[in-house]
């Protein structure tokens, strides 16, 4: 049965989008049929595939406006077998908008999902920084949260009002919600602060921390501008590494949901 995750910290810079393609190639590598949605009207799950929000005819936005279907606009990921991505374009910011004033807003995403979820083994949904009506969507649609945290105060503080959010969609639209766990990302072991907010959080919110933490690299900077992850551009790093680890685990982890 298809699982949905939403990878989510309303707290922007903490990998979330880097932690959805990398997942989401070494899923695919692992043999998986993978799916990636991009919530975000940044678009840079788009641009860091190889795709050029500003040359599509077609994203995401169409489909949250009832114009076209999730079969329309998704693309498949050159060279990387059972790999495919819903696109989004700024326009997204401007279905936030629309998504206010329709009745049942919080569910449009699920039910554009639904028709190709026999398609898929995980979906995976890139959610913006923010806790507005794309995030709430992308919650609904979900079955599980992944939390990537960035092992700073900051960051930190960011998961227990996401935990407050997730609450709130789990009493009043989707009660089966549930937070598969934390990815620590950007990881610098050496420091004394990064160890200890990766020692606390799991304690101080009762939430499974994945191991091993993602490293620190300027691999997953250069990844974007060539159209490729991590694993692609540099998969014998450290980086890479991890995320394949991580990949294994999390899949593991969705059976017993």
């Amino acid at each position: 049965m298809t699982k949905v995750i939403a990878v989510a910290n309303q707290k922007g810079g903490v990998a979330k989008t880097t932690t959805v393609h990398s997942l989401g190639v070494a899923l695919a590598e692992q043999g998986k049929r993978v799916l990636m949605v991009d919530l975000d009207p940044q678009a840079c799950l788009t641009y860091s595939t190889g795709i050029d929000p500003d040359e599509l005819d077609a994203s995401l936005h169409d489909v949250l406006v009832r114009s076209a279907t999730i079969a329309d606009v998704r693309r498949v990921i050159p060279g990387i077998e059972g790999l495919s991505v819903v696109p989004a374009t700024i326009d997204l910011a401007g279905a936030e908008v629309h998504l206010l004033s329709r009745t049942g807003r919080e569910h449009v995403l699920s039910r554009a999902l639904e028709p190709v979820l026999v398609e898929y083994d995980v979906i995976l949904i890139d959610c913006p920084p923010s806790l507005g009506v794309l995030t709430i969507n992308g919650l609904t649609a979900a079955d599980v949260v992944l939390v990537p945290l960035q092992c700073e105060a900051l960051s930190q503080r960011g998961v227990g009002q996401l935990l407050e959010t997730i609450e709130d969609v789990r009493q009043f639209a989707n009660e089966k919600l549930c937070v598969l766990g934390v990815i620590a990302t950007m990881y610098d072991g050496r420091t004394t602060h990064a160890r200890r907010i990766l020692g606390e959080v799991g304690e101080r919110y009762g939430l499974r921390v994945f191991d091993p933490p993602v490293p620190k690299s300027v691999r997953f900077a250069e990844g974007p501008e060539l159209g490729r992850s991590v694993l692609q551009h540099a998969p014998s790093s450290a980086g890479a590494l991890a995320y394949r680890s991580l990949a294994a685990q999390v899949y593991d982890s969705l059976k017993a949901v």
